[in-house]
């Protein structure tokens, strides 16, 4: 049963799962925030609108709860915010160059929302649509029909999103898609991370994070943020393979970086046997010890530290800075449809669409 069917009363709980009435969007649309809980006080919101991972409460080695995820306050801001805070983003995930790709012989051309290119699902992307939501197995799962023609893309798409926690401070998010034609299709989440959870929104800074990526090769790009050329990372400021501290190697004189005000940049992970998880980054705080470990199925991970987050609204509507908050998104490589490895982020019908990723916080 869908969970907003008991909307009878203002919350209601089962023994994991809280779920309120959070508020409106500007057509009327109903918002609910949905709260998963494990056994030792951690609990995440999730919201059905864009399926957003609104806040995330955990310990730190002290043992006092604060919120590791950057976000606003209200659906309204989500809806009209350009940062995608937590939010499922789809059909594709990151840019796809002159917001065009080629599929079967036919051409087609997409929403251009990032000057000539198309960025995270175009204007109408997964995360401003309200899904439906219901509760499987102590878990929540969120579906949404994106229509034949969604933001120029083919085929009418059935998506899926599972997020479960479990008592080990893992959340897991499953992705799933049918497709009734042949469409390119690449889901990720958009969760900014700042494991400090300490301060206001203007003091948020993840520079003195220390951050490991299990990763050889890395995407170069030009000044649009778009892939030209696969790179090495050994003896360069993205090689992270044995961890380093974030501002330092924000401050590394690089041409790259300074062309995207940090990084931006997705990293090719080691080939996945079977679908099988394995570990792609581990991320640490000094100050308060919490941890967040990576794993997941998917081909890329893209490391982005925040370079647009300057005046964005944050919690009590007061502005972030920039580098306040990371991203670690796994999914397939920006712009994939237009490569030679395009046939394997196309999704025909008969076939079934899946990622797995978890994100595990804990304390050392």
């Amino acid at each position: 049963m869908n969970i907003a069917d008991t909307e009878g009363a203002a919350q209601t709980h089962t023994d994991r799962i809280a779920f309120e009435r959070w508020g409106s969007l500007p057509g009327g649309d109903s918002v609910h925030l949905y709260t998963l809980r494990n056994a030792h006080g951690m609990r995440v919101a999730i919201s059905d609108l864009g399926a957003t991972l609104v806040s995330w409460h955990t310990a730190d080695r002290a043992g006092r709860i604060a919120d590791v995820l950057l976000g606003h306050d209200t659906p309204e801001a989500y809806f009209k915010g350009r940062a995608y805070m937590g939010g499922i983003i789809g059909r594709w995930a990151n840019r796809i160059r002159d917001a065009r790709f080629v599929l079967d012989g036919l051409a087609y051309s997409l929403d251009r929302n990032e000057g000539p290119h198309h960025l995270h699902g175009g204007a109408t992307g997964f995360h401003r649509a309200v899904w439906s939501a219901r509760e499987s197995d102590g878990a929540l799962l969120f579906t949404h029909e994106s229509p034949e023609g969604d933001a120029g893309f083919p085929g009418k798409v059935m998506a899926t999103v599972r997020y479960s926690l479990d008592d080990e401070g893992a959340l897991t998010i499953q992705y799933d898609a049918i497709a009734d034609a042949p469409t390119p299709i690449n889901m990720t989440n958009h969760a900014y991370f700042n494991l400090s959870g300490d301060g206001s929104p203007g003091s948020f800074d993840i520079r003195g994070h220390v951050i490991a990526i299990h990763a050889d090769t890395f995407f170069e790009t030009d000044d649009a943020m778009i892939p030209v050329a696969r790179a090495n990372v050994a003896g360069n400021a993205f090689d992270f393979r044995a961890g380093a501290p974030i501002g330092a190697r924000l401050d590394w004189p690089d041409a790259r970086l300074a062309r995207a005000g940090g990084f931006d940049h997705c990293y090719v992970l080691p080939d996945s046997d079977d679908g099988v998880m394995r570990q792609a980054a581990v991320l640490y705080d000094p100050a308060s010890g919490r941890e967040l470990t990576v794993s997941t199925d998917a081909a890329g991970l893209q490391f982005y530290t925040g370079n647009h987050l300057e005046g964005v609204p944050g919690r009590e509507d007061k502005p972030y800075r920039i580098h306040a908050g990371l991203c670690l998104e796994a999914g397939a490589f920006p712009n994939q449809i237009n490569m030679p490895e395009a046939s394997r982020v196309v999704l025909r019908p008969g076939e079934r669409y899946s990622q797995t990723t978890r994100y595990r916080i804990g304390v050392r």
